[in-house]
């Protein structure tokens, strides 16, 4: 319409009986246009009155009422979310047990057959039809809406022990304002004749006392509870009240957090790295973490892990990425920010092996001089009584023994092995290397909270660097945790239209209430239970079931022309083949050989052992067994109930369509689908963006719909808690009008 065109004044209908401008006032805060404009839809049947409509800031019929403040803002959550606490724990030990440098060559490969294509489909899928999972799916096929409940209930699962994890690095960030950290030292303990070193502590690590036993107080096995271990506890909830503060506005508060919680893991990464390099040792480890070993890339197992990490390192299957992708305008270049947060993702793993190699190269060579220095004292008491003086090389001062090198000592044990050969092993020397320190592979938990807080202790001002390392991490795990949460509450809240303030504070105190499980003292075995059982499998199976129903049940066809009438271009070629072909048979391969590796490998736990002060692997009960099983079970089962209550007709498939929401008389009155629409239809099926039938708000404050009888009304966005507004009982106004 002309840009200072005036609308005519008319007097609404009986049954409406609150202006639009008292609709929208449910709208966003955030959304200046819808601030800025007001507009009364037309009555052929009124009295001619008039009734002013401010003119708005756009010179199209259709302006969209953008839910991200910024794209900014939509970057970094995405980032936030794909960006969590496996790419600094889990890629590095795939990194070092794969083949260094060689693992980043099947890394990249699969990244570009399997990560990106799929991470493409879900951006995608989630910005054209913007509903959460649930929605989604439905509206691409009703049989396959068993989909989205499924990924509600892993993300629920994933919730529950990804929070604790948080709380874990809460709690250490808590103890890090000392000096010495507290982890520094084995603790002693004084009775009235002398005072002596915890036995648990000298059998181990002064870290690894300090993670087993002040911090989890952990039993010996799963079976023993051992009641609630309070300073976990209070941490958990701490950990659960900054999510619930963070998600109970939706993206409009998470958004904001995301600003610091997505760019400040950055910050801390560079720091290290920096820091790192300045220290002794720290090429030691990056020449270890980067020398390729080739032949390893031949074995099937390191693609597959590969392939696992990648799928995870996107977080594919949760339906965070569709939530989020889902508050996106829709002419929104998606396949742009699928390639550029998948590199961001890649580039953050390969920083974060270079730091965590940094790190573990200083303390290899920490670890290395402490082995010299008690081997050279062992030498000097052996002289005479076992070793000769003679085999001692005349350049080497025994006499001052913790300043001999490594060079010097290597050099002396070599004489020493060649002349005693045979009576060598009786010596009792330990092997002292920076290459056997470092190929001690570490992961995870074992990680970051011992190997880690080890290094860090050698550090100057390691109080500074224990701060910013476990702020890293509840950073990195808060990110993580919006995008799983959002993959929770948007399905909800656009299928039971629910307000989310309640459904986000209702999560997250039965998510604390279960939590309470892995906070007793047998907690973390529970964690390490969910982290292999609750997640792996159904979310494979979920991408799987993504994948087929886009390109078989859909029709690859029709959803490129949805992606160019979106994008505004063709995807390339290269997409069309991958979705229809080559990633189903990948995800169906990595499928196989995942369940394959889970029935060969009993369920099994790495439990801590008191009094011997060293892990073992035990095998989970009877019942824990079961748990296991029943975790996978849950997690997959809505897919088949679903589609057996479709199928069956027990529920109408006609119920799932575009369901609608009127506003009449101050109610807001649900209504069925229309019966004459095919869920299976194309989302455009030919028409242009403002006529397309979709679930999904449009471009205009009201989408015309096509024909002339007035039986379609027009319909309004979404509001705050995701109800699509509708004008009961209004046709279709007259183009002039507007």
């Amino acid at each position: 319409m002309p840009k200072n065109s005036k609308a005519v004044k008319r007097e609404l209908d009986d049954d409406v009986t609150e202006s639009v401008k008292d609709l929208l006032s449910n709208e966003d805060a955030c959304d200046d246009s819808f601030k800025k404009s007001s507009l009364i839809v037309n009555n052929h049947e009124g009295e001619g009155k008039e009734c002013d409509v401010e003119e708005g800031g756009s010179d199209s019929e259709e302006e969209e009422r953008p839910a991200w403040n910024s794209k900014l803002q939509y970057i970094l959550a995405q980032v936030g979310f794909s960006v969590g606490l496996g790419n600094v724990w889990r890629f590095p030990y795939l990194c070092q047990k794969n083949g260094g440098g060689a693992y980043l060559v099947p890394y990249l490969i699969l990244l570009i057959l399997i990560g990106i294509p799929l991470f493409f489909l879900e951006l995608a899928v989630g910005q054209r039809i913007r509903r959460g999972s649930i929605g989604v799916w439905n509206y691409i096929s009703p049989r396959l809406g068993g989909i989205g409940f499924a990924s509600c209930v892993v993300c629920f699962f994933v919730a529950l022990y990804y929070n604790v994890i948080i709380s874990w690095s809460l709690f250490y960030f808590s103890q890090s304002f000392q000096q010495p950290l507290p982890w520094h030292e084995c603790p002693l303990v004084k009775n009235k004749t002398n005072t002596y070193v915890v036995p648990e502590c000298e059998k181990s690590s002064a870290t690894t006392y300090y993670w087993y036993r002040e911090a989890l107080d952990i039993s010996n096995s799963i079976s023993e509870g051992g009641g609630l271990n309070w300073k976990m506890t209070v941490c958990l909830l701490v950990a659960w009240s900054m999510v619930c503060l963070a998600m109970i506005k939706g993206i409009q508060s998470s958004g904001k957090v995301m600003y610091f919680s997505s760019l400040f893991p950055y910050v801390v990464l560079i720091c290290f790295l920096v820091r790192a390099l300045l220290l002794k040792g720290s090429v030691d480890g990056i020449r270890h973490m980067f020398t390729p070993k080739l032949e390893i890339m031949l074995e099937a197992k390191v693609w597959r892990e590969a392939a696992t990490q990648v799928f995870f390192a996107l977080g594919l299957g949760f339906g965070g990425v569709i939530a989020f992708s889902s508050y996106n305008k829709r002419d929104n270049n998606c396949h742009f920010d699928a390639v550029l947060v998948s590199f961001i993702n890649f580039f953050t793993s390969v920083l974060a092996t270079l730091v965590v190699f940094a790190v573990l190269g200083f303390k290899a060579n920490i670890m290395n001089s402490k082995c010299v220095a008690l081997n050279t004292h062992k030498i000097v008491t052996l002289l005479g009584n076992g070793i000769e003086e003679s085999l001692i090389p005349h350049h080497i001062n025994l006499t001052q023994a913790s300043e001999i090198s490594a060079e010097d000592y290597h050099q002396m044990i070599e004489v020493i092995k060649k002349v005693q050969e045979g009576d060598f092993p009786k010596l009792g020397l330990e092997t002292c290397s920076i290459e056997a320190e470092l190929n001690k592979a570490v992961q995870g938990t074992g990680l970051a909270f011992i190997a880690f807080t080890e290094a860090m202790t050698h550090f100057p001002a390691s109080p500074f660097w224990s701060v910013m390392f476990f702020l890293m991490l509840v950073n990195l795990g808060l990110g993580s945790m919006f995008g799983t949460i959002e993959g929770i509450l948007t399905p909800l809240i656009d299928t039971f239209k629910v307000r989310k303030e309640f459904l986000t504070v209702g999560v997250c105190v039965m998510a604390f209430s279960i939590g309470l499980l892995f906070v007793q003292r047998s907690g973390n075995y529970f964690v390490a239970m969910f982290d292999d059982y609750s997640a792996t499998l159904p979310l494979l199976i979920v991408v799987v079931l993504e994948n087929v129903a886009i390109a078989w049940v859909y029709g690859i066809d029709k959803f490129f022309e949805d992606l160019k009438d979106m994008l505004g271009f063709t995807p390339y070629r290269f997409y069309y083949y991958m979705w229809k072909y080559i990633t189903p048979i990948l995800l169906l391969v990595l499928l196989c050989s995942s369940f394959i590796q889970l029935i060969m490998t009993p369920p099994s736990y790495s439990a801590w052992i008191q009094e011997e002060a060293s892990e073992q692997t035990l095998r989970f009960p009877t019942w824990g067994i079961i748990v296991c099983i029943s975790l996978v079970v849950m997690a997959i089962m809505p897919v088949p109930v679903v589609f057996s209550l479709r199928y069956f007709n027990i529920i109408d498939e006609n119920t799932s369509g575009l369901s609608t929401v009127s506003y009449k008389k101050g109610r807001i009155i649900k209504e069925s689908a229309r019966p004459g629409e095919d869920d299976d239809a194309s989302l455009i099926q030919g028409k242009s963006p403002s006529e397309a039938p979709s679930p999904m708000p449009g471009n205009s404050i009201y989408r015309k719909q096509s024909g002339s009888g007035g039986t379609d009304a027009d319909t309004a966005p979404n509001g705050r808690y995701g109800i699509g507004y509708l004008m009961a009982d209004m046709p279709d106004m007259p183009e002039s009008d507007l």
